[in-house]
């Protein structure tokens, strides 16, 4: 194997390494969104009523934006 080959294997390998061991640390500290849950308590309402997408998360409604501005409380 030429050096560029072996080169190109090893940086490969580092980068593979790497993103697994972010990609874990990620998934291991990350902390789950509880302002939907809370609102879901509250009001009885599905996902869609503070999120654009209809099974939550990203974007959020007119009425989301205030729940979140408001401390994760209704306005």
């Amino acid at each position: 194997m030429n050096t560029q080959g072996l080169r190109t294997r090893i940086i490969v390998g580092i980068s593979a390494a790497t993103m697994l061991i972010f990609g874990t640390i990620g998934l291991t500290f990350s902390i789950p969104a509880r302002a939907t849950e809370q609102f879901a308590k509250e009001t009885g309402q599905a996902c869609d009523a503070c999120h654009v997408s209809k099974a939550g998360g990203g974007a959020l409604t007119p009425l989301g934006e205030k729940f979140k501005a408001n401390g994760n409380k209704l306005p």
